[in-house]
């Protein structure tokens, strides 16, 4: 197995030939059911998606530390007018694997397509769900803080004497706050939505999504220098967010067009990456 490259062939194929527990984060979003008519991929019926997708993830569990994680961003198909329940199902056989459904994300597109149908809105959001291996794993929560707004200035300039201890729940939840533990703070842990574009710098793939994406979940999940797995790297993205993010990457793309797409998208981002480096060398020796 080697890192910082994307391998061509067949995933499940591929996986079989890499060490176990050696990968520390998985970020994928596989082949939609019954895929676009244009697409060079195959298409996966969705009666048979479970199946089809059940033998890679066992070989993704394989792989993955036993502090890793998997996201998985997907989203099921509407026929007929009734949402299919593939993805309800393949959680469920997920976990007769032995993952664990730890979370789910929301990935909520700020600028979807607009468009009219006979029983739904615009579709304005996917799923990115989270399995891991292990109750306990590697989780660095500090790394996507986000500011708490400027609500704070004025909600935590007076504080009450309510303020200053803690507020149960009214409806005996067990939950509770103390505001006071906010004076002086800038920053708040974020929510399970992530607000992002669907606008991306590739045109030569059907199906991509924003780099930020993949960049949010790499720092909440890996430390530098981890190693991070696409097994349907497609146009490259998730390579080019760990090259950003000084994470090393490994990518299988079954398709001959998207590989040599993905491999001159990542060639173009360790160029940029080596001339920014030169630039700063060169900066440091003056």
């Amino acid at each position: 197995m080697q890192q910082d490259r994307v391998y061509l062939g067949d995933c499940r194929a591929v996986l079989e030939t890499f060490p176990a527990a050696s990968i520390d984060l998985i970020f994928t979003s596989p082949p939609y059911a019954d895929n676009r008519r244009k697409s060079p991929y195959t298409g996966v019926g969705i009666d048979a998606y479970v199946e089809w997708f059940l033998p890679i993830s066992n070989e993704l569990r394989r792989v993955l530390k036993p502090d890793g994680s998997f996201v998985l961003n997907i989203k099921e198909r509407a026929i007929h007018g009734e949402r299919q329940t593939y993805v309800l199902e393949l959680i469920l056989r997920m976990k007769q694997q032995g993952w664990r459904w730890t979370e789910e994300y929301i990935w909520h597109k700020k600028n979807c397509y607009p468009g009219k149908w006979p029983n739904r809105f615009r579709d304005a959001w996917e799923r990115c769900l989270h399995f891991t291996k292990e109750k306990r794993f590697k989780m660095f929560q500090d790394a996507v803080m986000v500011p708490m707004g400027n609500w704070r200035e004025k909600r935590l300039s007076k504080l009450s004497d309510e303020d200053l201890v803690r507020h149960e729940s009214n409806v005996s939840s067990g939950l509770g706050r103390k505001v006071s533990n906010w004076v002086g703070r800038r920053l708040a842990y974020p929510t399970n939505v992530l607000y992002l574009s669907t606008e991306c710098s590739n045109r030569n793939h059907g199906a991509t999504f924003p780099k930020a994406l993949p960049t949010w979940f790499i720092h909440l999940f890996t430390r530098k220098g981890d190693l991070v797995l696409d097994p349907f790297m497609g146009s490259g993205t998730t390579a080019i967010a760990c090259i950003k993010t000084n994470r090393h990457f490994i990518g299988i793309e079954v398709t001959p067009q998207y590989y040599e797409v993905a491999c001159q998208a990542i060639e173009r981002e360790k160029a940029k990456v080596l001339t920014t480096n030169l630039h700063s060398s060169a900066g440091c020796a003056k």
